[in-house]
């Protein structure tokens, strides 16, 4: 059952839970399927959080992934123990990156099976070192994530344990101990292909590569271990297929759920605890013996009363696009319909990464913003309606990166735009016609495109900072204060089941799976 805005009719449950996002679902859907009784409140009018999918232009029949967009760590497991009508696809095409060299455009492509992928590295760099080198590195990594990804759903190992499990001593000193670009440029020798490994260690993640804090080393880990493969593949029916699947699974199990009401204040002797709520007309209070919080850290600070952890910050620039076609290349060797259905890479070399983010260190916008698109509709047609698909429309996500919520603060809006022009007129650099003169109109005449700085986050979505992991990521093993399962709190009945969570981040699930356990006794 699902009420909007007033108060449930009972006021006492096994489980309350904050927050509809995902990870708030999974937990949901757990408990209300072991047969607890359970409420779930959410400030927005709908469940989803940040994986949604929205007709994010007036009068047009596109349904767009509006914030996350690929599934990777999402287990096999949930899926299947939570009932989900829920597939994905994969991609052919891992990535393109075009480039301009030797007076001429060209791009190296990866995908389409071995023996092309060492054509195109052949072509692109000149001898098949780098793709020898490619294939020794994401051999490695590829060991690992066989290794490590199984674990995230079971309690934490500590930290000599999980480096017994990877059996790896190079992979763990180039993974777990030093920073991630000593890895790369003791593998790779080519810019642009240095330039794409790093880009998984960057997402939302304002790191260099040679930074002493390792966390562009966690990014990168959580971007290659996603279901013991680190294939990030696409959501069919995009990404509110999979919120929606979870909000049923919990329904039809019993959960109840009350959006509408933001929880605003959770009290707790450790064995019982109350939480208050605000809807469109009043307060209510629930009872309950577990509360899990699927909202920042920040949040549950503030719920309790307590001291906040340190603030957070992200530092991603996402753009949604509906074009009428897909946009020519300059390089004429590559089908548009490839370059565009992995991940094309636009200035992001090793190079242009790093003078991306000394720049945005020093409190200026990147004078080339870096950045990465794909197009969903490539692979999952089904998000557009019959006339759209048929005419040859196309949707377009760009993710940019090293764009720090610091930079924002000043003027949100006027930053914005800057940044947004900057970031396209990077990306027509590589076409044969600019992108803007492809944009689809809404019913209103107005160009089908959308953007989000980190403060759009934070005040849509309460993301701290715009921070989409909710902070930095943490390493997927036992750490001082961590708990058995990395979603304990002080408090014992009450846990953290958000992307803050300890293995947290991404479109997982895992930290809802866990939270879950730990209120089942397991």
């Amino acid at each position: 059952m699902t009420a909007h805005g007033v108060p449930p009719a009972r006021r006492s449950y096994d489980a309350v839970i904050v927050g509809g996002g995902h990870n708030g679902l999974v937990a949901a859907a757990y408990l209300a399927r072991a047969g607890r009784s359970v409420l779930l409140v959410e400030r927005l009018g709908h469940t989803g959080g940040a994986a949604v999918s929205t007709y994010a232009f007036e009068g047009v029949d596109a349904r767009l992934s509006r914030y996350s967009y690929l599934v990777s760590l999402l287990p096999r497991k949930i899926v299947r123990e939570l009932g989900l009508d829920f597939a994905v696809r994969g991609r052919d095409i891992s990535s393109y990156t075009p480039v301009r060299r030797g007076g001429r455009d060209t791009g190296l492509l990866v995908g389409g099976g071995r023996a092309r992928t060492r054509e195109a590295f052949a072509r692109f760099t000149g001898s098949e070192r780098e793709f020898e080198a490619w294939e020794r590195f994401y051999g490695m990594t590829g060991r690992l994530a066989r290794r490590v990804f199984p674990t995230l759903t079971q309690p934490l190992p500590t930290r000599e344990e999980l480096r017994a499990r990877v059996d790896d001593e190079d992979a763990w000193r180039m993974l777990f101990e030093e920073p991630l670009g000593a890895a790369i440029e003791e593998h790779f020798q080519d810019d642009a292909v240095r330039g794409i490994v790093l880009t998984d260690a960057l997402i939302g993640t304002f790191a260099d590569a040679r930074d002493a804090s390792l966390r562009q080393n966690r990014c990168f880990l959580y971007h290659v271990i996603g279901g013991g493969t680190g294939a990030w593949d696409v959501p069919l029916g995009g990404m509110g297929a999979l919120t929606d699947a979870l909000a049923g699974a919990a329904l039809d199990a019993g959960a109840v759920f009350a959006t509408g009401c933001e929880a605003v204040r959770v009290e707790t002797d450790g064995t019982r605890a109350e939480v208050t709520c605000r809807g469109e007309a009043e307060e209510f209070t629930a009872a309950a013996r577990h509360v899990l919080v699927g909202a920042s850290p920040q949040v549950l600070a503030a719920l309790l009363g307590e001291q906040p952890p340190p603030p957070a910050e992200g530092a991603q620039l996402k753009v949604n696009m509906l074009l009428k076609r897909l946009p020519r290349l300059r390089d004429q060797d590559v089908d548009p319909r490839e370059a565009f259905a992995g991940t094309f890479h636009v200035r992001e070399s090793y190079t242009q990464l790093a003078t991306a983010h000394a720049e945005a260190a020093s409190g200026r916008l990147p004078s080339a913003p870096p950045s990465e698109i794909y197009c969903h509709s490539l692979t999952d047609p089904g998000i557009l309606g019959e006339e759209l698909a048929a005419s040859g429309h196309h949707t377009l996500t760009l993710f940019g990166l090293h764009t720090p919520a610091r930079l924002f603060t000043g003027d949100n809006d006027s930053v914005r735009e800057e940044l947004l022009k900057a970031t396209l007129d990077q990306l027509d650099t590589h076409l044969a016609e600019p992108v803007t003169d492809l944009l689809a109109l809404d019913a209103q005449g107005r160009p089908c495109i959308e953007a989000r700085t980190p403060l759009d986050l934070e005040r849509d979505l309460r993301l701290p900072g715009g921070n989409i992991f909710h902070r930095d990521l943490a390493f997927p093993y036992a750490q001082e204060g961590t708990g058995r399962w990395g979603v304990e709190t002080a408090h014992p009945n009450v846990l953290l089941c958000g992307a803050g969570a300890v293995r947290g981040g991404g479109v997982s699930g895992i930290p809802g799976h866990n939270a879950a356990m730990v209120v089942l006794g397991e």
